[in-house]
């Protein structure tokens, strides 16, 4: 295996091609609401910008709004950068909105 700019395999968790994709998303969580952007989005997760300070583990539901559709889901935050941002993955994306997130960002 060649893992390009990886010291060791451990080091590139990501299942997915991100694309930079800059969009505003609306969050909710237990005690959060708001809007954020994205920096980066891919078929399995965003990162997105915030200050809002938001725990590794919290469940987030999200809504993005895409190409004139609003995708729904859940989404687990898997890495957080407290006042910058959040990395999070969806949970639970349907198939026919995986299949057109990724035709969507195919495109770009």
């Amino acid at each position: 295996m060649n893992f390009v700019n990886s010291e060791n395999p451990q080091d590139e968790r990501r299942r997915h091609e991100r694309s930079r994709l800059i969009i505003d998303v609306f969050f909710d969580g237990a005690d959060l609401t708001g809007v954020a952007s994205t920096k980066d989005i891919s078929a399995g997760g965003l990162y997105m910008n915030t200050q809002a300070e938001i725990p590794e583990g919290a469940v987030l539901t999200l809504r993005i709004p895409l190409e004139g559709r609003d995708l729904v889901c859940n989404g687990e935050v898997v890495y957080s950068n407290p006042g910058r941002g959040v990395g999070v993955n969806f949970q639970g994306l349907p198939d026919d909105d995986r299949g057109f997130l990724e035709r969507a960002l195919a495109g770009r």
